[in-house]
């Protein structure tokens, strides 16, 4: 089978194209026919070494395939040739066939793509997750959501927005602002125009935000901080500027403010009923129409190198899929 395999930590050169034996399903798994497979900024960050606890080369990488099952291993019972799934996998995806837990599969609904299903298990579940179980969302919270545009951003937009609180949202181009507005974000502020601290204390008449989901770190992490309301709540989930985001306790101590640290991968090991809770409700979202997958961009599985200079040059919005 074709396979994409990172040689060594590095650019985006060193994903290449292999040749692998087709993988057999041991117990308590099953094989998938992949359709389609997500990327995550979580896979260019393994691929630099730049990922805690990451793999080491050589490896496949991938968190999320979609697809069909093939066959099943010992012990599957709820699970059978060509059922239409989607798994969230420790790695393994960008691959024609994968194998997968048969408790991380989740069903793909015929009204989804396969591409679309590929961008569910880790956006919509960090969202979700960031958003009610750390963020403590209420309905009236004015939320600001970074990289509104990006796959955990679109999904965030549009779960703030259906629960009723006021969305602000960043992006760094008009096209990736109408996005994020047609999602349900109330507020799109353009960072490379605007301080978005400024401009979000502005908007809230100096009261602040209530709540603040950061993915990217660094210093906006740490004007997300200055942008909070006393006893609010910035769940960082990630850090795709490379920098972690660092905070002066004494600004937390004297401003009432918290941090939370949300990591899907690690949640899901230690809780992974608390994490899995959250699937039904949004899956039956996404089978109404209350919710969308925003796929971007599609690359084929030989172009994975593309895909992730594409999202490193940070020149896409939703979701980006591979299609074997």
């Amino acid at each position: 089978m074709l396979a994409i395999e990172v040689t060594e930590f590095g650019d985006d050169s060193v994903l290449e194209e292999v040749e692998r034996d087709r993988p057999e399903p041991g117990p308590g798994e099953v094989l998938l026919d992949v359709e389609a497979v997500g990327v995550n900024f979580a896979d260019v960050m393994q691929r630099r070494g730049h990922y805690h606890g990451g793999p080491e080369p050589p490896y496949v990488p991938g968190m999320e395939a979609a697809g069909t099952v093939e066959a099943t291993g010992a012990g599957v019972e709820d699970r059978e040739a060509g059922d239409r799934v989607v798994a969230m996998l420790d790695g393994g995806a960008y691959a024609e066939y994968a194998t997968a837990p048969a408790q991380a599969l989740f069903d793909v609904p015929e009204s989804i793509s396969f591409a679309e299903a590929a961008g569910f298990p880790v956006q919509f579940l960090t969202a979700y997750l960031c958003l009610h179980d750390w963020g403590e969302l209420d309905e009236d919270d004015d939320v600001l959501v970074q990289a509104a545009a990006g796959g955990v951003g679109t999904a965030a937009t549009q779960l703030a927005s259906h629960h009723g609180a006021e969305v602000y949202g960043t992006a760094s181009t008009s096209e990736k602002l109408e996005l994020a507005e047609r999602l349900g974000c109330d507020h799109p502020i353009n960072y490379t125009e605007t301080d978005f601290a400024e401009e979000t204390d502005d908007l809230t008449d100096g009261d602040g935000l209530d709540l603040i989901l950061d993915g990217v770190g660094g210093d906006t992490f740490r004007e997300s901080v200055d942008a909070l309301a006393p006893f609010g709540t910035i769940v960082a989930y990630g850090a795709a500027s490379g920098e972690p985001g660092t905070v002066d306790t004494a600004t937390l101590l004297f401003g009432n403010k918290s941090v939370e640290g949300f990591h899907l991968g690690r949640a899901t090991q230690l809780d992974p009923e608390r994490v899995f809770a959250a699937v039904p409700e949004l899956s039956a979202m996404l089978a109404s129409g209350d919710l969308e997958v925003v796929v971007g961009q599609t690359f084929a599985l030989a172009d994975a190198a593309d895909a992730h200079r594409a999202l490193e040059n940070r020149e896409t919005t939703g979701k980006v899929v591979l299609e074997p």
